[in-house]
């Protein structure tokens, strides 16, 4: 099935110049890229894309890090691309996540360390959950005027 996924590349991630690296991992798998823009994010802004974590005990440290500097927003198109991106993104916590995923190349960071610190974890990217909550994420980072349709030339062996 062919969806749409927000991918979201977080502050540390944009500051330690990995905007690259990251797009270049959709795009080798044959992913479409059909929305992209880099956002400062404001707090009632991360209330709305966080709404589900507002009331716990981290939200704070969350929101204090995703709008301590830009991040890039994109929109993923492919087969299955929320669970394709998903396993390219890697386990949320760094630690966990297996080597060849973003997070496990580029990041080791634990919940623990992180609590420790009293800090968000900086795990460099965002990858919508699941089918529901990605089509939520789509409509609310973008508008229908900033995603574009165009075929990849390996799309005959895709579709």
């Amino acid at each position: 099935m062919i969806e749409q996924t927000l991918v979201l590349i977080k502050p540390d991630g944009v500051k330690r110049g990995l905007i690259g690296e990251v797009t270049k991992r959709f795009e080798l798998r044959g992913l479409k890229i059909v929305g992209l823009k880099m956002v400062q994010v404001e707090p009632d802004f991360s209330k709305k894309h966080y709404a589900a974590h507002v009331d716990k005990k981290f939200y704070k440290g969350l929101e204090k890090f995703i709008v301590s500097g830009p991040v890039v927003a994109m929109i993923i198109e492919g087969v299955d691309a929320v669970e394709v991106v998903r396993k390219i993104v890697g386990s949320t916590e760094p630690k966990g996540a297996d080597v060849g995923t973003i997070r496990g190349d580029f990041a080791h960071i634990s919940y623990e360390h992180a609590d420790k610190k009293d800090k968000a974890i900086e795990n460099l990217i965002h990858a919508s959950g699941n089918s529901e909550e990605a089509k939520q994420e789509v409509a609310l980072w973008f508008g229908i005027d900033e995603l574009h349709s165009y075929k990849l030339s390996h799309e005959d062996h895709i579709y």
